[in-house]
Parts: structure tokens; sequence; C-alpha cells
């Protein structure tokens, strides 16, 4: 076999269709459009969910729930979290729990703690929030909370 010789598979390849070349060609005339109506004419046919003037589905279903513009988001983890991944003596921050892969992204508003779980290593968190229980399982073992 040479790279020469090498062609498609029979009818793999078609030409495109080529409408409005003449009579001739089949495809003249009305150019595959019908006669006359909407969809004959030139920026012709409905947007995307029309229904012919039927109540549209998007107005049919009631609108639900309410999304608030002013609520602050913050990324969450667990005293629990901290347990399983630091040692005594370590730090742990939004971006060394981002570095880690225990976070995927750093919310607006920065790092909660919740007080989740067991803590038996001492460890400085620096956070944005801590919820009262995380900070009192934090400092009775011995480890410092910082608010940023």
């Amino acid at each position: 076999m040479k790279m020469h010789t090498l062609s498609p598979a029979p009818g793999s390849k078609t030409a495109p269709k080529r409408v409005g070349r003449g009579i001739g060609s089949g495809l003249g005339k009305t150019s595959t459009k019908g006669h006359k109506g909407q969809w004959a004419r030139s920026g012709g046919g409905v947007r995307v969910g029309f229904e012919g003037g039927q109540m549209p589905l998007a107005r049919r279903l009631p609108k639900r729930g309410f999304d608030n513009a002013w609520k602050k988001v913050y990324t969450t983890i667990n005293v629990s979290l901290i347990e399983e991944y630091f040692n005594d003596g370590d730090e742990v921050s939004a971006e060394i729990l981002k570095e880690k892969g225990l976070i995927k992204k750093i919310e607006q508003y920065g790092l909660k703690i919740l007080g989740n779980g067991e803590l038996t290593k001492k460890v400085t968190v620096k956070a944005n929030k801590f919820t009262e229980a995380a900070k009192e399982k934090i400092e009775k073992i011995g480890g410092k909370v910082e608010v940023l």
C-alpha cells in the first residue's frame, strides 16, 4: 500500500447540496423551501421555545425559590478534616487546604471552620469565620484560632 493509492471508502465523501442553481440541477426554483409560508421567507422560522402561539412551557410552569444576592458564601470544612490531614504544630489556612487538594476553591468570603468531629492535634487555624463548637474544640486541645 502506497500513500498515492489511498482513497476514501466509496460513499463516505459526498458533495454538498447546491440549491438554487437552475432548473437542470433539480434543486432550482424554490430551492428545497416549498411554496410560500414562513419557512420559505428570508430569515424565516420561529425563535427557540416558540410553540405556535400556545403559552410556552417556560411561562406555564410556576416560579419557585429565591436567590439571595447578599448571601455570604464561605468555603466550609469540619475539624474532623483537620484531624485527618494535619499533624501537631501545623498551620491550617485556605491556601494550604487548596494546595493539599482538600478544597476545590476558596469562596468569596473565605474559609469557615465547622465543629463536626473530634480534634486531638494542636494546630493553628487561620480562617475568616468559626462556629462556636469549632473554636471551642481547637482551643480546648491547646491550638490557636486566628480570625482573618
